[in-house]
């Protein structure tokens, strides 16, 4: 038997806007610290949607990014509009970017994000082609 969807929370992101940043994510973890979720869980979610939120708007032409709560776990989903990751292995070593120098100015494009996301995620899946991206990270509760 599938789990049943308690709630959605979805926000759009905007390719390069870097003003943005981080709202969606903020507001992911605003929502659910008022729905009682434990600190621990709280912190490991906030890191995963604020990473998943800044790769949409550093590599990508835009996405969504989603959180569902279910009865025992709680799932980020960030999908985007492409260009896609060429080498996903290689994209989860810690300090692989492929952002450029201007973003690195900004202080942004470490290539902590996907290493970050699968280091706070129960289970991560990310599926990666031309068209598009989408990082499935599940924490259970």
């Amino acid at each position: 038997m599938a789990d049943s969807l308690l709630k959605r929370y979805t926000y759009d992101v905007m390719a390069n806007d870097f003003m943005a940043a981080g709202k969606s994510s903020s507001a992911i973890k605003s929502n659910l610290k008022s729905l009682g979720i434990d600190s621990d869980i709280l912190r490991r979610i906030a890191i995963i949607s604020y990473e998943a939120e800044l790769n949409i708007v550093i590599h990508s032409f835009g996405g969504k990014l989603h959180c569902d709560i279910y009865e025992n776990k709680i799932v980020i989903i960030s999908e985007d509009a492409g260009p896609g990751i060429e080498d996903v292995d290689l994209a989860m070593k810690e300090g692989y970017s492929t952002a450029s120098d201007s973003v690195r100015e900004l202080g942004f494009g470490a290539g902590m994000g996907l290493p970050n996301i699968k280091k706070y995620s129960d289970h991560l899946e990310i599926n990666s082609s031309s068209t598009g991206t989408k990082i499935v990270a599940t924490i259970n509760l």
